[in-house]
């Protein structure tokens, strides 16, 4: 897995590391399983909404070559920390990060993304926890999924793939709600925490035409207490944790 340093807000990848002190959403494995598993293929320009730490961002600047990859991020702190882990990044001069509402953000020159990934805000009620700034990152409160939808629309180049991860129940709604912004979904691993238990996430693809759905399945951990990856999840994985 990837190694965080004692006492230190440190995830060491394979390739790279992160620093992520001052983010109030911290690295995890829905972002790892989306910065994998998103298909970067003939993509050249990328956008992450949310980018929060860089990570994914940073993950698909190396699984894509000759791809420019920006971030977006409302939350200045986070911001200003996935900049500093960008610039730390081998991928460096491809990687940029802009401190505004994706509701808001022009990209240079009218820039138009062949692939558009998001791990967004999902829960859409409820109260906010004590860790104020934890939950609004989870809450839809500043990124409701009808803006999130606008902005992919507006951004997505002719041909173009949004990828995201969602819970099952969330994931099912959004796919209803993106057939109204002309966005269809096209492509779907359900993600199962260990066998035999209910399907937890949804890696969603989306394109702007309606296609033959391409559904599969991954789960991460294999059966019983210890901590054992399957070999599915491991091959996904391989070129980022330091174990896998």
């Amino acid at each position: 897995m990837a190694t965080k340093e004692k006492g230190t807000d440190v995830f060491r990848f394979k390739q790279f590391e992160l620093r992520q002190d001052r983010c109030p959403m911290k690295v995890g494995t829905d972002g790892i399983l989306l910065g994998a598993w998103a298909d970067v293929n003939g993509a050249r320009q990328i956008l992450d909404i949310g980018t929060g730490t860089g990570l994914i961002a940073i993950m698909l600047a190396q699984r894509a070559p000759e791809a420019v990859v920006h971030g977006v991020e409302i939350d200045e702190a986070s911001c200003e920390q996935a900049a500093e882990n960008m610039r730390a990044a081998p991928w460096s001069e491809r990687l940029s990060v802009f401190n505004q509402p994706v509701q808001e953000f022009v990209s240079d020159s009218g820039r138009q993304y062949d692939l558009i990934v998001s791990n967004p805000p999902f829960f859409t009620g409820g109260t906010f926890s004590d860790r104020e700034d934890r939950s609004r990152a989870r809450h839809t409160v500043k990124l409701p999924h009808g803006d999130l939808l606008s902005a992919v629309r507006n951004h997505l180049a002719p041909g173009g793939r949004f990828s995201l991860i969602l819970p099952y129940i969330e994931g099912l709604r959004f796919q209803e709600l993106a057939e109204g912004y002309k966005l269809y979904c096209n492509r779907i691993t359900e993600v199962y925490p260990r066998p035999g238990k209910i399907v937890e996430r949804l890696l969603m693809e989306f394109g702007q035409e309606s296609r033959e759905l391409v559904q599969d399945s991954l789960t991460i951990y294999k059966e019983g207490k210890d901590i054992n990856w399957t070999k599915e999840f491991r091959a996904l994985t391989k070129d980022f944790y330091l174990k896998a």
